[in-house]
């Protein structure tokens, strides 16, 4: 189940970038589970984690190898198994892959780094791990084809790929950013999302490339939620491959920028329209805040209250609920006669109560949409936030309570 029609973009090659996949059997047979993706030497690689206190032995060594100084080459990704709450074994066997593709690579371990998705709780099954990495190094290739086999190669319960592409003028020349991306429940980043992987040739110095990526991800990735569940895989990367024009100044810094945010929303997006059971994309645009934050915790609330969650699978325009959920946000001294709720073009909430325009008809009509924008202003100053979520299903229910068997 998805909300929305999508199909996976043409991807132009990246010069350098080379991705490659192996059907190792991780999980299930006969499908492509592990994946991994070459960089060029030189290239500078930049990367958000999650901040789930049990952060899974990939994350502590991707870490770990981010910050030895030696420069990355090769992301190896595998689905199936999350390595989460796996100890001393875990940290083991994640430093063993890099060491084994490091080998095969002819690079340092350190030049390697790991990521997992799937089943906490379970150690990897190394042997099939480690015999499927020749494979996806014979695989290796820079055409379209082998981003859309990667993005293949990540998915766990998500139903659909899930990829974006831009190509853009810097001066006289061009520059490209490749982005896949996986995702489906357990999303409430904090970051980062569940597993996303973008590229461009465009050339960053590394604290510019570092910059960019929280920016775009922290008004993309942390911008959404399908059940308020944080992973302890979470992870976002940003490959600079140094092939191409120069990003400097602020006119090519802006350019680069929009076309990086055009990406992150348009995979951060991907991952809610196929949230676990969704049926309905849901915008929640928080206006009049006092800050940014206040605007996200207002969003936030009112994105992961499981009562307007239900209501808006319903599509029962029980407007009471969202009221609710405002009213409870940690916003200090709230002055509730200044807020106004706005589902799509339609008035919900004024000066403390129903709007007297408000019909119970308008309000059904707009619940039954399959993409509801809620527009919600606080009156209390000019910053402004904007978070995607899900509507809540019988099925995420099933997916979930299904997900190991």
């Amino acid at each position: 189940m998805a909300v929305g029609n999508a199909s996976f973009p043409e991807m132009p090659a990246i010069p350098g970038v080379r991705l490659g996949t192996a059907m190792a059997g991780i999980k299930k047979a006969n499908r492509r589970d592990l994946v991994v993706i070459e960089a060029p030497a030189g290239a500078r690689v930049a990367g958000t984690f999650t901040r789930n206190a049990f952060c899974a032995a990939p994350v502590t060594v991707a870490r770990e190898h981010l910050a030895s100084g030696q420069s990355a080459r090769y992301l190896v990704i595998n689905t199936g198994n999350a390595n989460a709450g796996t100890g001393e074994v875990g940290l083991a066997d994640a430093r063993a892959t890099c060491a084994e593709l490091g080998r095969l690579a002819g690079v340092p371990g350190e030049a390697v780094l790991p990521f997992s998705t799937g089943v906490i709780g379970e150690p990897l099954p190394m042997e099939r791990v480690l015999a499927g990495l020749p494979v996806a190094l014979a695989n290796l290739g820079e055409e379209g084809a082998s981003w859309r086999q990667a993005a293949e190669g990540i998915l766990t319960t998500d139903t659909r790929v899930k990829g974006a592409s831009v190509t853009l003028a810097l001066g006289e020349a061009t520059f490209t950013i490749n982005g896949i991306a996986k995702g489906s429940g357990m999303i409430q980043p904090n970051m980062a999302t569940m597993l996303a992987f973008v590229a461009t040739d465009a050339t960053l110095d590394q604290a510019l490339l570092e910059e960019m990526l929280r920016e775009t991800v922290d008004r993309s990735f942390n911008c959404i939620t399908v059940d308020g569940d944080t992973s302890t895989n979470d992870a976002c990367m940003l490959i600079s491959t140094q092939q191409g024009p120069r990003v400097e100044g602020e006119e090519a810094i802006a350019i680069f920028r929009n076309g990086l945010q055009r990406v992150m929303t348009e995979l951060a997006q991907a991952i809610i329209r196929d949230g676990e059971g969704a049926t309905k994309f849901v915008t929640l645009q928080v206006n009049g805040a006092s800050s940014r934050q206040e605007a996200l915790d207002v969003a936030f609330t009112v994105a992961n209250s499981p009562l307007v969650k239900t209501a808006l699978y319903a599509s029962d325009a029980n407007w009471g609920r969202i009221l609710a959920a405002v009213g409870r946000a940690p916003v200090e001294d709230f002055d509730v006669s200044r807020v106004t709720i706005d589902l799509g073009e339609v008035r919900l909430v004024e000066a403390g109560g129903r709007a007297p325009c408000y019909t119970e008809e308008a309000g059904s009509a707009v619940m039954a949409r399959e993409e509801i924008p809620i527009r919600i202003d606080l009156g209390r100053g000019e910053e402004s936030a904007t978070v995607w979520t899900t509507d809540l299903s019988h099925e995420y229910v099933t997916i979930n309570a299904d997900y190991r068997s």
